[in-house]
């Protein structure tokens, strides 16, 4: 079976209540719960959280949230694979235990079924380990810099400071929406992306991590955008 874990604690600081507050007409994990469903990837969409709140939402929307995340899994330093791994683990006490499992996070709007479904095929006919929705980047990474203490700008790879973009590899990142992996992998593994993971690239009008207020504001221009709404900037 495949089994969807959404993780969604409460403790949100730079933007409060971050995975339950309204991102253009609904609670943004709502987003992330509608596409899941609408993939048809999952025999089981379960709620990873720690925050009351945010239970009974998901709830009324019926998705199941069988068991309170532990506050040692609930910090902000707490990583992806334990929250899962832990899932996973509360879930196969129960029920059988899942052949693949997704991440899917709660504040990802631009997620979208058909990539889910993309993924999982990936996952399914292939060696990889985990895949996963990502972009690249808009710039060259090779000339980008720090600002010193002295305000002053220092490249982190000058070598390249005259070097043309066009000549330069491309480099590419994580788009934040879901991960696929097999359930030993994520049991087992302490990174996601390494040479067993397979990525699905993704236009960048479709990407926006979403950690600041400004990210948010940045997010909702752009899914205004896509869904064709009238702007409000």
């Amino acid at each position: 079976m495949n089994l969807c874990v959404i993780p969604a604690r409460g403790g949100s600081k730079r933007i409060p209540k971050k995975n339950i507050k309204n991102f253009c007409g609904k609670p943004i994990i709502l987003w992330s719960i509608e596409e899941a469903i609408k993939s048809k990837c999952f025999e089981k969409i379960i709620v990873s959280t720690d925050d009351e709140e945010i239970a009974n939402l998901v709830k009324s929307h019926g998705v199941d949230v069988p068991f309170v995340r532990p506050k040692e899994l609930s910090d902000d330093y707490t990583e992806t694979i334990p929250v899962i791994a832990h899932a996973i683990k509360q879930h196969t006490k129960i029920h059988q235990s899942p052949t693949n499992v997704c991440c899917i996070y709660a504040a990802a709007p631009f997620i979208r079924a058909i990539d889910l479904q993309i993924c999982l095929e990936k996952l399914e006919n292939s060696t990889a380990e985990f895949t996963f929705p990502a972009t690249s980047y808009a710039y060259p990474i090779q000339r980008s810099f720090r600002i010193r203490n002295n305000l002053r700008a220092e490249m982190f790879q000058p070598e390249y400071s005259n070097s043309r973009s066009q000549d330069l590899e491309e480099a590419y990142h994580d788009a934040g929406q879901f991960y696929w992996g097999k359930v030993d992998t994520w049991l087992e593994s302490n990174s996601i992306i390494d040479k067993n993971a397979c990525p699905l690239l993704l236009p960048r009008y479709r990407v926006q991590d979403i950690d600041t207020l400004e990210d948010w504001q940045n997010a909702e221009v752009m899914f205004n955008a896509i869904s064709g709404n009238k702007l409000k900037i």
